[in-house]
């Protein structure tokens, strides 16, 4: 189409001018749109350069209108995309393209439509119970136990209620490659969940391996819809609840309690062990230690008499009379240490009394 191409080229809606877009930082004056008798001057002036005649001709106002719509027609091919959305273009019903948020232009109507999809707004599914809003009910929560109820892999049942967030990351395949969205994410969460508390105990999932299960499913389940091309990003995976089945949670709360109650005996034994053991081996290294040392004592005190010994024995093969007598000083002066004893001269002349009392002289005297 010549004649809306020049159109296009050469003018703009508002005359020749155009409105001013200012500097990239949209600073800078905007003029104020032209009337609507200056738009169809305008309009008139490049049609007529195309009209045969120049400004005369009987059908310039069919022509004029016909312009006119033609321009209507193109404009309505602008539309605008929110930061929240995400643009899908679709000539003829198929998926062509996305756009990113702003100003865009397709091709008007009947040739191109766009779908503009929530692309930020996170959306939140329930497995294993659903809420007041979901089921209808006025006031709490909903059980689902055919979902909820899963098979440990120490073969026991856990009910597991968790919730799965997500957005979208490609409108365009989250359009046109899935019929059900949330069914799929469901579905491919519940398969996810089940693989994994396939593989875990269930004394790990009631206890501290909770965040490692809702790290795994959520991989699990990106892997899963990333292979569907579901264009559908999974932010999080949060466990609301972990429980054994109601039909035996006393019992296994009896269960629990007598684990509590091993641990803790278990525990006690070896704060004792720990108190007793290192005090036996302490008292035994210094039993080894006093040993040692007595050994040492009596080694050296037997080497020590020896010596004397032998350097008595010296002596005596040199001075072997007085030696002996030395001997035997020695020795009546260790026997006679301790014992009471009284002198006895029998030499004694006439008129001395032959007879000394040496332990009455050693007691102290009375004051008179």
């Amino acid at each position: 189409m010549p004649l809306t191409k020049d159109i296009f080229k050469n003018q703009s809606p508002w005359g020749s001018g155009g409105p001013s877009r200012g500097d990239g930082n949209g600073s800078g004056s905007r003029r104020e749109p032209p009337s609507l008798d200056e738009l169809i001057g305008n309009l008139q002036n490049i049609i007529n350069k195309f009209l045969p005649g120049g400004r005369s001709g009987g059908g310039k106002p069919i022509i004029l209108g016909l312009v006119i719509l033609l321009v209507i027609w193109a404009l309505s091919g602008l539309y605008r995309v929110l930061p929240d959305e995400q643009g899908v273009v679709l000539r003829f019903g198929k998926f062509v393209t996305t756009t990113q948020p702003g100003l865009n232009y397709h091709i008007p109507f009947p040739v191109e439509r766009v779908l503009k999809p929530k692309v930020t707004k996170v959306n939140r599914i329930d497995v294993g119970f659903r809420g007041a809003s979901d089921s209808g009910r006025s006031s709490g929560i909903g059980e689902v136990p055919e979902e909820s109820l899963m098979l440990t892999g120490d073969e026991n049942i856990v009910d597991i209620n968790y919730s799965v967030f997500w957005v979208i990351k490609d409108a365009g395949k989250f359009l046109f490659n899935i019929q059900e969205p949330v069914e799929t994410v469901k579905a491919a969460s519940e398969t996810a969940m089940r693989e994994v508390i396939a593989k875990s105990e269930i004394q790990s999932i009631l206890t501290e391996g909770r965040s490692n299960i809702e790290v795994e499913v959520q991989e699990i389940t990106q892997n899963i819809l990333d292979e569907y091309g579901s264009g559908i990003q999974i932010t999080q995976v949060q466990t609301q609840k972990a429980d054994p089945p109601s039909q035996v949670i006393d019992a296994f709360r009896d269960v629990q309690a007598a684990r509590a109650d091993r641990e803790r005996s278990k525990n006690e034994a070896e704060a004792y062990a720990n108190d007793v053991i290192p005090r036996a081996r302490g008292d035994a290294e210094q039993i080894l230690q006093k040993a040692e040392a007595y050994k040492k004592e009596v080694v050296a005190t037997a080497e020590g008499e020896a010596s004397r010994f032998l350097a008595i024995y010296n002596e005596y093969k040199n001075a072997k009379r007085v030696t002996q007598e030395r001997m035997y000083l020695e020795t009546m002066e260790k026997v006679l240490a301790d014992i009471d004893k009284v002198i006895i001269d029998k030499n004694s002349g006439q008129g001395v009394v032959p007879y000394l009392p040496l332990p009455e002289l050693k007691k102290p005297r009375g004051g008179s």
